[in-house]
């Protein structure tokens, strides 16, 4: 599962790392046998043409020292130290060329260990020497010293005859065999020699001549068998003809006449005549095999490594050419990943956030088309153009949309607003004329009525972008303020407005603060009980001025203020599905238009709490007489809208002094509302 949901670079390097190392295990495979082929000559001149002669002189010293322990006078002992020479001087130039860099780079683990094992016998001659010179040692086991020597010798034979080279293996096998079949014609030499020298044969030594002659002829055959044709009738000529014919008939006299005990049938000098032809035939149809072996071995060679370069520019060819069409392809699926990432996350939200604001968007400038080429990755990328088309379209559908229903919002509200003016005009004009107490309440409840359908139309105005018609031209008393956003709810008697100091509130922001206001005590009337309050006080701090809206009613979770937090905050954009929250929307537009920042936290008495932060620039302090400070036309209010509204206070005198304002004037807490 893990490299299934993996990338596809991921799976592309994979698949090409694969690929590089079955070719370079292939092509090292095919360089191996290219190359022990080509190491036969290395391996011929520094390891088994030194043991030639090494083999020939260990089998002369060890014929000699049978016959010195046979008989003191027979050889002279100068003979055999000439030898002892000779054999010792092969053997440090076989110990200084098997062991040399280049023979042990050319052979392997297994010839090295066969290497030391043989050097740690041809040591070990010299204990056996010592024990001849002092006739400690019967001919039987000298003969075994020797025997052990060169046979770790013919076991490197084995090693350098495996060079997985077919037809040529089986070759240097059968030359390998022939040179065991001298061995045992030297180590039969080496018997009759002790024999000679003593003028008897044991029954002991009998038995081994038996033995040997049995095993020679065995292997003889065996290997004869594994010969080709050309050498095959070559060696058959010598067997028939040659001196190796004489030797079996000598064998025979031998192992049929003699006596254990007694002399032998034949005499010292025609063993030495019939030996010593046979063992040089063989001698001579083994070198030539050997270098039969060779000349084959490098043609073989040089044809392995000619398809080793066959195989490796082709194989090198084939990962290139991978590698560039894994790279073009991964080349091309970024591509279109990074557009569909650019698409998603930076060109569709720009391009609705421009829409959004009204401006004008050309599809095919804004998100150009991929050109990536006509095969299937070129038409996933044609796909992706259309659904990138659709998507554009539909982005600029859904913003002429939002922006049509804001539009019918402001019409709505516009034309809403316009009736409730004149209908606040017409309550205003009916307030005035009116004297019956009875009859000024009930207008001054369709009054506050009209007010409030007034404040929800320009909740309309607010969602659709645009700006509320009431203004004020001079700064207003906050506790007007304050008041006139108590004004504007239904349950108005439940909301109780604290005493606040003589701070006065930008005309510029009075009717989207009284706005906001309203918002946030109608939010706290409807989740208090009906027999609680909601209190509103207000004070100056070191950032501006802060108004507190506390109720006692249910309180919110945590998260939901978290929430409701965070929306105020950011000022998202309104989506029609929000209908619940209408409130907040209009809060987070009203607070961002003049930098006021609104808090909720939890009330002490368990429900909720806003602070609402109006900034510095906003608020100004009046003087100890009652003026605005830097003012010098006293603290009159004219409350005047941009939209023709005709309600306003008037500019000079008590506004409780005029009667269409006393059936409304006095609240439960006190104080004239602003209408």
């Amino acid at each position: 599962m893990g490299f299934r949901s993996s990338s596809l670079r991921t799976k592309v390097v994979a698949l090409l790392a694969t690929l590089t190392a079955l070719w370079a295990f292939g092509a090292w495979v095919t360089l191996r046998d290219g190359l022990n082929l080509v190491w036969v000559q290395t391996l011929e001149a520094r390891v088994y043409a030194p043991t030639e002669t090494l083999v020939l002189n260990l089998q002369a010293e060890r014929r000699l020292s049978l016959a010195h322990l046979g008989s003191p006078t027979a050889p002279a002992r100068t003979t055999l130290e000439a030898e002892r020479q000779k054999a010792q001087a092969d053997a440090a130039s076989f110990r200084k060329t098997a062991q040399d860099r280049w023979a042990r780079f050319a052979g392997s683990d297994e010839l090295d260990r066969r290497i030391a094992q043989t050097l740690t016998a041809l040591d070990g001659l010299t204990t056996v020497r010592e024990q001849v010179d002092a006739r400690r040692i019967d001919r039987t086991a000298t003969a075994a010293a020797f025997t052990e020597t060169i046979r770790q010798i013919f076991r490197i034979y084995d090693v350098l005859g495996d060079l997985d080279g077919g037809e040529i293996d089986r070759y240097a096998a059968t030359l390998i065999s022939l040179n065991q079949v001298r061995e045992l014609i030297a180590q039969e030499d080496a018997l009759l020699a002790g024999t000679f020298a003593a003028g008897r044969i044991t029954p002991v030594e009998h038995a081994q001549f038996v033995q040997l002659v049995g095993a020679r002829r065995l292997l003889a055959g065996t290997a004869a068998a594994d010969l080709p044709d050309t050498e095959r009738t070559r060696y058959d000529q010598v067997v028939q003809q040659g001196a190796n014919s004489r030797l079996l008939t000598t064998e025979d006299q031998i192992v049929m006449s003699a006596r254990p005990g007694g002399r032998l049938p034949v005499s010292a000098d025609d063993w030495r005549r019939v030996v010593d032809p046979a063992s040089a035939e063989l001698l001579e149809i083994v070198l030539a095999g050997g270098e039969v072996v060779v000349a084959q071995a490098i043609p073989v060679a040089i044809w392995v490594i000619v398809r080793v370069l066959i195989a490796a520019v082709l194989g090198l060819i084939a990962v290139i050419i991978s590698v560039n069409a894994a790279r073009s392809l991964v080349r091309q699926l970024e591509r279109l990943r990074q557009a569909a990432l650019t698409l998603a996350n930076d060109r569709l939200p720009d391009l609705v956030a421009r829409l959004g604001r009204g401006e004008t968007v050309d599809i095919e400038s804004e998100a150009p088309p991929l050109q990536v080429g006509r095969d299937e990755i070129g038409q996933v990328a044609q796909a992706f153009n259309a659904a990138q088309e659709t998507a554009l379209r539909t982005a600029v559908g859904q913003a002429e949309l939002r922006r049509s229903v804001r539009d019918i919002f402001l019409s709505l509200a516009r034309r809403t607003q316009a009736l409730l003016h004149r209908q606040l005009t017409l309550l205003d004009t009916m307030e005035r004329r009116e004297r019956a107490p009875e009859e000024l309440e009930d207008l001054f409840r369709v009054d506050h009525l009209a007010t409030r359908m007034r404040r929800n139309a320009e909740n309309l105005i607010v969602l659709s972008g645009s700006t509320a018609g009431r203004a004020w031209r001079r700064n207003v008393p906050m506790v007007d303020v304050l008041r006139g956003a108590a004004a504007e709810v239904e349950d108005y008697t439940r909301v109780t407005v604290l005493p606040v100091g003589p701070v006065d509130l930008a005309g510029r922001a009075v009717g989207d603060v009284i706005h906001l206001l309203a918002e946030l005590i109608e939010n706290g009337l409807s989740f208090s009980p009906p027999h609680t309050g909601v209190q509103v006080s207000g004070q100056l701090v070191a950032n501006g001025y802060a108004v507190e809206i506390e109720d006692r009613g249910l309180g919110m979770t945590p998260e939901d203020r978290a929430n409701a937090n965070d929306r105020i905050a950011s000022n998202p954009e309104f989506a029609l599905s929000a209908t619940a929250q209408l409130g907040l929307f209009v809060v987070s537009r009203l607070a961002q238009r003049h930098g006021v920042r609104i808090r909720l936290k939890e009330s002490p008495y368990g429900g909720t709490t806003a602070v609402v932060l109006i900034p510095l620039n906003l608020i100004t302090e009046r003087t100890a007489d009652g003026e605005p400070a830097g003012s010098s036309t006293g603290q009159q209010l004219a409350a005047s809208t941009v939209g023709g509204d005709a309600r306003r206070l008037s500019e000079h005198g008590d506004p409780e002094s005029r009667p269409a304002y006393r059936g409304r004037s006095r609240d439960p807490r006190g104080g004239p509302p602003l209408g």
